[in-house]
């Protein structure tokens, strides 16, 4: 047992004490904290502006006024009379408005009867002080239908080439809010009163438990299987690798030869897997203590269930002894990186799916589906974590009966991989196919 903790040891140390690791443990939550600092900055439309002229082809002689009327509304009092305290509720959609590019739209009012297609070339004429934006032709029957329809009319819109996507945008809804406020004038309608009448502002949840009450969050309950799946994936996945890797390179290089000499292929087998738990342990680690921070600074914290951090570990064991003993197999058996992608793909394949069922994992967590997935080794580990980290987390029966099944599951990985890393080790030449891996295993 000594010379197994020795090997773990050795493949700890040599793995993360090393600038590699080191950038790459910290690479992700510099991304994640980069990106929340830049991405309202790079995403944000308010540094642009819509400043321009649109011409208007108006057979009902009623949308440029309402355009103009609009056109003059500034962008900031509209803010302000959201913003405005003791307002009535608002609505995320008034708010977006607001917080949208400003516009500064000249309106260029045409006769009924111009030529269309003569006007077309106007889009194409340069003007650095007042671009031109877009030409709008109104149908007639835009505000009231014609005799014998009930359809009303709309417009069409013509568009410079290469035109930002949102000059298009804040125009169409000049000329949206325009028809419709032309409609409403039309029938002796009130628009302050019609807002007023089809605005519903949405409300915060109350969940109500056995702890108390607090504002409910349909959104961690969204991200937070996710997220447990992704501590889960990042772990195994980052670890099996390394485990691959490595072995490929001591055997094509005949280090294997020389450790061989030394131990046996089972305490080499078991200290590799030691030596990168700990090094996936300590990366994975890192990654929940930053996520468990960030939900701390929005008074979050308290919404988990710490047995979701000790069932994360759980099953992080499990699906790691189980995938990487795999990795390790395909690793010992092939020559090069390139031998392996063949034998890879089934246990990637593995990984993948609970990737292609988290959707509905999640969001009905006691389906059928959902819990037949959770029982069947290798990918219970996944699909089971992602009903503890549901809005309906399973019964703790099931929970158990998983984690036996993954038991099970592990000691019958590590079995064939002991064998196939026994004989494959000291195997060179041609790449073995699954064929050839089953005949290992029954000969070991």
């Amino acid at each position: 047992m000594k010379k197994v903790w020795q090997i773990a040891a050795r493949e700890f140390v040599s793995t993360v004490f090393t600038r590699a690791f080191i950038i790459g443990l910290l690479v992700l939550p510099v991304m994640v904290a980069v990106g929340i600092v830049l991405w309202p900055r790079l995403f944000s439309d308010r540094n642009f502006k819509v400043e321009g002229q649109v011409e208007v082809i108006d057979p009902t002689g009623l949308i440029v006024a309402e355009m103009r009327s609009a056109a003059a509304k500034s962008r900031p009092d509209a803010l302000g009379a959201l913003l405005a305290p003791g307002g009535a509720g608002v609505n995320p959609q008034d708010i977006a408005a607001a917080l949208a590019a400003p516009r500064n739209l000249t309106i260029v009012e045409r006769p009924a009867t111009t030529d269309v297609d003569a006007e077309k070339p106007w889009l194409t004429v340069p003007d650095r002080d007042s671009p031109h934006l877009a030409i709008a032709v109104i149908h007639p029957d835009a505000v009231e239908a014609e005799t014998g329809q009930t359809q009303l009319g709309s417009y069409d819109l013509y568009v410079p080439q290469k035109q930002d996507n949102r000059i298009e945008n804040a125009v169409q809804q000049s000329l949206r809010s325009a028809i419709v406020g032309a409609r409403l004038a039309a029938r002796d309608l009130d628009r302050p009163t019609i807002d007023a009448l089809v605005r519903v502002p949405p409300v915060r949840a109350v969940a109500v438990g056995e702890s108390g009450e607090h504002g409910a969050q349909g959104g961690l309950n969204f991200v937070l299987p996710l997220a447990f799946m992704f501590l889960l994936f990042m772990g195994v996945m980052g670890s099996g690798q390394g485990m691959l890797t490595t072995t490929i390179e001591e055997k094509s290089s005949r280090v294997i030869e020389v450790l061989l000499s030394a131990v046996s292929p089972m305490q080499l087998m078991a200290g590799k897997l030691l030596g990168h738990m700990g090094i996936s342990l300590l990366g994975m680690s890192l990654y929940l203590v930053v996520g468990l921070l960030m939900l701390s600074s929005f008074s979050l914290f308290g919404l988990i269930d710490a047995s979701l951090i000790l069932y994360l570990f759980i099953f992080y064991l499990i699906a790691f002894f189980t995938i990487g003993s795999l990795m390790m197999a395909i690793g010992s058996a092939v020559n090069d990186l390139r031998e392996a992608q063949s034998l890879l793909m089934p246990v990637t394949l593995l990984l993948i799916v609970p990737w292609m069922f988290w959707m509905p994992i999640s969001r009905n967590p006691s389906s059928t589906f959902a819990v037949v997935v959770s029982f069947l080794p290798p990918v219970n580990s996944f699909a089971m974590l992602l009903r503890l980290a549901s809005a309906d987390p399973p019964p703790a029966w099931q929970v158990w009966i998983s984690i036996a099944l993954g038991v099970a599951g592990v000691v019958g990985a590590t079995w064939v991989a002991a064998k196939v890393f026994r004989i494959g080790l000291l195997m060179f030449g041609k790449p073995p196919n699954f064929a050839t891996l089953v005949r290992w295993v029954r000969a070991a």
